[in-house]
């Protein structure tokens, strides 16, 4: 099979062909059909998150054919977890000290085929294709478990207008809320984006939404966007931070978070978030706008997320357009 390989940090990946992985008793052997690219692989390419896996297949966002029963399966970024700590025994597996990770800590979707435990896949409905169904495994999955932090909150702002917030925006507005995206001072384009998904207000991050927020979802990775949204706080709300990886808070006045504000972080996903977000989806059809890559375009669509050229998700596909596929 062919595979786009991370053999060091801060390097481009490399197109390598690989024997396709053999599946344990545990595991599916997936022909993969898409994979969703996510900001948390550009952490991992970049270095930003450490310790990965060496030489490494990443992407977390599989879709994917079992081939022996012609079922299809998403991946998503929890791998396996234990089973037996305290994290798992409590319901929190997101939590997990021995927590295992798609294309981080075990190779993932950026490749023609994948293996990956059954406990940790999910069926994908039917009717979603491949591409569309890929950025729901992570952009939707971990996203959804930040959208439920903010409670009942009736007006919430997004900070950074990507993969997750364009099918957030849907569910809020399906649940009677309404969304105020902020993006990068001037970004237009994205500006557009979110209102055109649903956003009932959409500017630079440096504009002061016409209502005061009941909550805000951090999705870009600056943590100077955590003191911005509490400025615009109502009492009692809360900032949900949704990334794995984000620059350094700034300093900031107590009484900003006075009134019982609340920051909070999301970590990693559990089994029963992806049941309950397959569930609100069920009568929900997500949509999304999605750029398409060939697999061995993997550096250009990474790079096209790292300098915000990408409007909505880069999607791979592994297999070359000729109908001779292997």
């Amino acid at each position: 099979m062919h595979a786009m390989v991370l053999r060091e940090a801060g390097k481009p990946l490399d197109l390598t062909e690989l024997p396709v992985p053999q599946p344990d008793a545990e595991q599916l052997l997936l022909r993969v059909e898409s994979c969703a690219v996510c900001r948390t692989d550009l952490h991992v390419v970049d270095g930003e998150l450490r310790d990965p896996k060496l030489p490494l297949i990443p992407g977390h966002q599989i879709v994917g054919i079992e081939e022996a029963t012609n079922t299809r399966f998403g991946v998503p970024w929890l791998a396996w977890t234990c089973g037996v700590c305290a994290y798992c025994r409590s319901g929190r597996e997101n939590l997990c000290d021995n927590a295992k990770f798609t294309g981080y800590t075990v190779d993932g979707g950026y490749a023609q085929y994948a293996v990956a435990d059954r406990r940790y896949c999910f069926p994908i409905p039917g009717n979603y294709t491949p591409a569309e169904a890929a950025p729901l495994l992570c952009a939707g999955l971990i996203g959804f478990r930040a959208y439920r932090m903010t409670g009942d909150a009736a007006r919430i702002g997004f900070f950074g207008f990507g993969s997750a917030a364009q099918i957030l925006v849907q569910i809020a507005r399906a649940d009677g809320r309404e969304v105020y995206a902020f993006t990068r001072d001037g970004d237009s384009a994205a500006q557009q984006f979110a209102r055109d998904m649903g956003a009932v207000w959409a500017s630079g991050s440096s504009a002061a939404p016409p209502h005061p927020l009941d909550a805000a979802i951090i999705f870009a990775p600056d943590g100077s966007l955590v003191v911005t949204a509490l400025r615009n706080l109502v009492k009692g709300g809360s900032v949900i931070c949704a990334g794995i990886h984000m620059s350094d808070i700034p300093s900031f006045p107590y009484e900003m978070l006075w009134n019982e504000r609340s920051i909070r972080s999301v970590a990693n996903l559990t089994r029963a978030d992806g049941e309950q977000f397959f569930q609100r989806i069920a009568s929900l059809r997500i949509e999304t706008r999605r750029t398409v890559y060939p697999l061995d375009h993997a550096n250009e669509a990474l790079s096209d997320l790292r300098d915000g050229r990408l409007t909505g998700t880069a999607i791979l596909d592994p297999w070359p357009a000729s109908p001779s596929r292997g």
